[in-house]
């Protein structure tokens, strides 16, 4: 009976002892896994630039790398130059003569709509309708030649800037002609308005340009070089070795921006020499416009301090420039902005 009575508390001494035991949490190791925030860290994407089809510098996004340019005639006669403004941001300016031995601007730009006043604003050439033409560019001016150049209108699509219509007057001290600017923005609503196509309809740049890690840099040194259009007219560009680009100059004096006061620089420098005569009309006042030829001929080409002759051609007025080396090869441009002074021949570069 005693040997009974143990067996029976023994057993009931592991019940409890196993009950416990179940009771108790046994730690087990396990590898945790990191804990996963519900919203992701955004994807930060770089973004994507187009080249420039005037420059040749991937700057642009792609809708105002598309667009068809804006040529503008800026009014260049010595006392208007000291209220030019944004001269300096144009892609392309081209320079030559009208009467008078007096040169005048036409200024090329991808994109004008940052842009507040362009100017100032002169009268339509015939030469300058071939220089935008040759852009496909929609072409800005007030007033124009109407013998020669009005007819030729007709040919391009263009904007007359007047005030409150794509410009302003602004009160200088100077006569009424050379008060009238452009508004960027202004004159890219009116080519909307008028139903102008705005968007390119050509993807090739304007020439074909270096690329970045590639600078051009030609056999011959060019510190400086003048172009003497004219007796009274002589435009120079002086090399800035800070910069690497040519500072703009005319008669000596430098020309800086009107309300920003920047100097002007350009990368590339060209001196296109032709024959620039008068038109052969009887009317006195007829005979005083003059003639440029854009078919080809000989000039030169100033990059990064040096320089080198070259040959061009443009031909029909549609075509924009082609240049070449002396020998017939193709010429590679530096990217950048560029100054293109037509010349008669009888003017000669001088080249320090």
């Amino acid at each position: 009976m005693f040997k009974r009575l143990v067996a029976i508390l023994l057993s009931l001494c592991l019940c409890v002892a196993f009950a416990g035991c179940k009771n108790e949490e046994i730690p087990i190791s396990v590898d945790e896994e990191p804990q996963i925030s519900s919203e992701e860290e955004p994807i930060i994407e770089e973004p994507t630039y187009y080249v420039n089809p005037l420059t040749g510098e991937v700057n642009l996004d792609k809708e105002t790398s598309e667009k068809r340019p804006f040529a503008v005639m800026i009014n260049n006669i010595n006392v208007a130059q000291p209220v030019q403004s944004n001269v300096g941001k144009a892609d392309v300016v081209y320079e030559t003569l009208v009467e008078g031995g007096v040169t005048r601007l036409l200024a090329v730009f991808q994109d004008t709509t940052k842009l507040d006043k362009i100017g100032t604003v002169r009268s339509a050439r015939y030469a300058f309708i071939d220089l935008a033409l040759g852009h496909n560019a929609i072409y800005v001016h007030h007033g124009q030649d109407s013998y020669h150049a009005g007819p030729h209108l007709n040919d391009i699509n263009r904007l007359v800037v007047e005030k409150g219509k794509g410009g302003v007057r602004v009160s200088n001290g100077l006569a009424k002609e050379h008060t009238l600017y452009a508004y960027g923005q202004g004159i890219y609503d009116m080519a909307v308005s008028y139903g102008f196509e705005t968007k390119n309809s050509s993807t090739a740049t304007w020439q074909t340009f270096s690329t970045e890690d590639a600078p051009v840099f030609l056999e011959n040194v060019a510190n400086s070089v003048s172009v003497p259009f004219s007796a009274s007219y002589n435009t120079k560009f002086v090399y800035d070795t800070a910069s690497g680009k040519y500072i703009r100059y005319f008669n000596g004096t430098e020309r800086k921006d009107c309300y920003s006061g920047e100097s002007l620089y350009f990368k590339n420098i060209f001196v296109l020499n032709t024959t620039i005569r008068n038109y052969n009309c009887s009317s006195h006042t007829q005979y005083q416009h003059r003639e440029v030829l854009l078919q080809s001929g000989d000039g030169y080409y100033f990059v990064n301090g040096t320089y080198t002759p070259i040959k061009w051609s443009k031909g029909a007025a549609k075509n924009g420039f082609t240049f070449t080396y002396a020998d017939g090869t193709p010429l590679t441009v530096n990217q950048g902005n560029s100054w293109v002074c037509i010349a008669d021949l009888s003017s000669v570069p001088v080249i320090e």
